[in-house]
């Protein structure tokens, strides 16, 4: 237990750096998992083929959603029983994360291949984009337990203070992605389903390793064993109770991108469609960058939370705040120098989809770095298990603000009305999430903190 001692008595600013460099890296990765599949359908296969891309994007979402629920659940029970000193409760939550993942996935692979037309139609998939988009989604829903895996339990490896490790799986991943990529889509000519056989394949030689260093490595301090696989009641609502917060996030961001594709179909087209994919994609470039530091901030927070140390909590989110909006500052002054050369690294040389992108990602980013604070202030009380006030946050964002704007600002701004949505939500989401840390700071300055032991 040594390693996880650190947690509460090692210099903050150390840990921090130590643990969300390996984090943002694997964040970045898994960002790499889509991007690079984008980037390769965009200029290898053509425009349509992008838009039936981006179709899927909701019910990726909607897996992330679940690998969120209980991944990032499981990982901060997993840090806050540690904390506490009660490892076999972390073991239960390990082995408990599994069984649910398992049950998921099942119930996934039988939806999709029943309902999976109804849902890409109901998405906006077009006679021009519906093949393309099935073809992609048919191939990750058949493995969709091998991506619970990959990118869920790489949470809980990071919450017991083994954040490069997690970081070398997640990268092992996307270089095995990236070198299929290529080959399956072009030398073996399967088009746009081997970009997803591609990254199905990434999945599971992720997901075995991670299984090996549950039950195998010496380096994990927490074991998967068979006894905890049974589902104990008490730990599922913790796990969901916590994860419900993510999980909100990602549904509501699921409906607002299925009402967007609707909306862009009605003022733009398939090429509007086309250009929110290669929008969306950039910003998960920089989303996940920032996630890297709510990842790494997670273990800390939960750890010594859990050990009563509110003074070192305290001291990590502010230095976490502080980390996430810089790096989002310095990303997005990059897209507003040459967004052209960002749209085009996903784009065959299409002129409406260029001319669209271009205007729209600097609308869209021009105060995404104010997301940041909601991203780190939602995560905070997720990992302290005050869930509900991140998913009031959540759900505020993408329901209470988002949706309605949607509804409005197009019918006056058309296609523009669209990107301007993002930057109004950042700027009042922002607001929102300062008033309830600066309330709860407040209230956690007057507790008692255990001195270290």
């Amino acid at each position: 237990m040594g390693a996880l001692k650190r947690l509460e008595s090692e210099r903050i600013s150390r840990l921090l750096w130590e643990f969300s460099i390996p984090a943002i890296i694997g964040s970045l990765v898994f960002a790499l998992y889509n991007i690079v599949d984008r980037m390769f359908i965009g200029k290898g296969i053509g425009a349509y083929a992008m838009t039936g891309l981006s179709i899927t994007f909701p019910i990726f979402t909607l897996y992330i959603a679940i690998g969120m629920l209980i991944g990032q659940g499981g990982g901060s029970i997993v840090s806050i029983r540690l904390g506490e000193g009660r490892r076999n409760m972390a073991e239960r939550a390990l082995g408990n994360t599994v069984t649910l993942f398992t049950i998921s996935s099942i119930l996934l692979m039988i939806l999709g291949r029943i309902f999976l037309d109804d849902l890409l139609i109901l998405f906006g998939a077009t006679e021009n984009t519906l093949t393309y988009a099935r073809d992609y989604m048919s191939v990750i829903n058949s493995l969709v337990f091998f991506n619970f895996m990959a990118m869920g339990m790489n949470n809980l490896i990071r919450s017991e203070g083994n954040s490069k490790i997690a970081m070398v799986y997640m990268v092992s991943g996307a270089l095995i992605n990236i070198v299929l990529d290529p080959i399956l889509i072009f030398s073996l000519d399967i088009g746009i389903r081997g970009a997803a056989l591609a990254t199905a394949f990434a999945n599971v030689v992720t997901a075995l390793a991670i299984l090996y260093h549950f039950t195998r490595s010496r380096r994990s301090h927490i074991k998967l064993r068979a006894k905890n696989l049974i589902l104990d009641r008490k730990t599922v609502r913790e796990i969901v109770a916590i994860g419900v917060s993510p999980f909100s996030l990602q549904v509501t961001t699921s409906l607002a991108a299925v009402m967007c594709n609707k909306t862009l179909l009605t003022y733009g087209g398939d090429m509007a469609v086309g250009a929110m994919g290669i929008i969306n994609s950039i910003y998960m470039f920089l989303s996940m960058t920032i996630s890297g530091i709510r990842a790494g901030s997670q273990p800390i927070i939960g750890y010594n939370y859990g050990a009563k140390r509110y003074d070192r909590v305290t001291e990590t989110l502010k230095l976490s705040i502080c980390g996430a909006v810089a790096l989002g500052v310095l990303l997005t002054l990059g897209v507003f120098i040459n967004a052209e050369f960002f749209i085009n690294l996903f784009n065959d040389g299409n002129r409406e989809i260029l001319d669209i992108g271009s205007r729209g990602i600097k609308i869209y980013l021009a105060l995404a770095s104010l997301n940041a604070f909601y991203i780190i202030g939602a995560n905070y009380f997720q990992s302290i298990e005050e869930a509900m006030k991140s998913v009031v946050l959540n759900l505020l964002r993408q329901v209470g603000i988002f949706i309605p704007l949607l509804l409005i600002l197009p019918r006056y701004f058309g296609i523009d009305g669209v990107w301007y949505i993002f930057p109004v939500s950042d700027l009042f989401i922002f607001l929102v999430t300062g008033y309830f840390l600066r309330t709860h700071l407040k209230e956690i300055g007057g507790r008692k903190v255990l001195p270290v032991t």
